[in-house]
């Protein structure tokens, strides 16, 4: 099993109220009214309250070609990552020089050399540093990046492993694209980050919960259910109802199965750590898992708090659930999250004694 030591969430400096955006992006979606009020319903009806976002509001009207846009994710990313990953290794008690594998993830911008490699002199990481950089999780890449750094590590017991997902949904705003599924995604995606740093079983750092078991999934005939299509304006919103389906469809036989590979049952986690997806999404997961609503607030108030940050946004739900520490920590917890595909991560966490 691997430990994870630190998990840091970092959000951009410009934070707006729901309506505020709303206001601001409603006209540069659609001019006709009536369709401007259908947004403007849609954004109140999200359960979000506030969002972060890579630019000032206003700038978002004069942002130009997809080149203009990535080079901004870009400076942005680089610069949010550096921030989560000093603030994660702090909080591990580790330095730059002891990260032996990095794995950075996104769906909202792409690079060449990648971010990651970006960050490499910037913190004074090692040069044999072990980079994997990954484009097309989406919102599973937060889950997904935990259980690969997890696979890294399995094998290199004594290491340290880093997962950093950057994702500045902002930037990918499709104007004059009057579609319900950018209606949507306008008022549910924020910019966001995180780092989370892992070690391997032998490693001395012994704080932080253990990996004990992780789960991929890939559901048939999905593909249209949700991502993006890449056209001359950048990534193009795919989103449908479907999400929901495809969760109450799976979810319970996929976590049971899972679950009762470690003797477990659903009755027995006592700490969920769920992507907050939207209120359809969550709320899929209280009606396929047979919960209590209640064990996903920490998911609702993410939501609230700053959207859905994509691959980031299931890591923020966990550095809450650390932090606050009101779980029985001697009780197993689940940490999962649904990406394009359609796609599905599970991670079993548990304390050890």
């Amino acid at each position: 099993m691997t430990r994870i030591a630190a998990v840091a969430p970092v959000l951009p400096d410009f934070v707006y109220t729901q309506s505020e955006i709303t206001a601001e992006l409603a006209p540069l979606i659609t001019s006709v009214p009536a369709r401007q009020a259908v947004i403007e319903r849609m954004h109140a009806a999200s359960g979000i309250g506030t969002r972060h976002t890579a630019l000032p509001l206003e700038r978002y009207r004069e942002l130009g070609s997809f080149r203009e846009t990535n080079d901004i994710f870009i400076e942005v990313a680089t610069d949010l990552a550096e921030r989560a990953l000093r603030a994660a290794l702090d909080d591990a008690g580790l330095v730059a020089s002891d990260i032996d594998f990095i794995l950075f993830t996104s769906v909202t911008g792409i690079a060449a050399p990648s971010v990651d490699a970006l960050l490499v002199s910037r913190l004074g990481m090692r040069s044999d540093v072990k980079r994997l950089p990954s484009y097309g999780l989406g919102c599973m890449g937060g889950a997904a990046g935990i259980s690969r750094v997890h696979d890294y590590l399995e094998g290199h017991p004594t290491g340290v492993g880093v997962l950093i997902s950057v994702e500045l949904c902002s930037l990918t705003l499709q104007r004059d694209d009057a579609t319900m599924a950018n209606f949507v995604a306008t008022g549910l995606f924020g910019d966001g980050a995180a780092a989370v740093v892992m070690v391997g079983d032998a490693h001395p750092r012994s704080a932080g919960p253990r990996v004990a078991a992780t789960l991929s999934a890939i559901y048939p005939d999905t593909r249209d259910v949700i991502g993006f299509n890449v056209g001359g304006n950048g990534f193009e919103i795919v989103l449908t109802p479907g999400v929901a389906d495809v969760i109450e469809k799976n979810f319970a036989s996929d976590v049971a199965a899972f679950l009762s590979t470690r003797q477990l049952s659903v009755d027995d986690i006592a700490w969920w750590v769920a992507h907050p997806g939207g209120p359809k999404v969550l709320e899929a997961f209280v009606t396929a898992l047979g919960v209590d609503a209640s064990v996903f607030a920490r998911s609702w108030a993410c939501l609230d708090r700053v959207g859905n940050l994509s691959s980031a946004a299931v890591l923020h739900v966990l550095a809450d659930t650390l932090a606050l520490g009101s779980f029985d920590a001697a009780a197993p917890g689940l940490l999962f999250a649904l990406g394009p595909g359609v796609s599905a991560e599970f991670v079993l966490l548990e304390w050890a004694a």
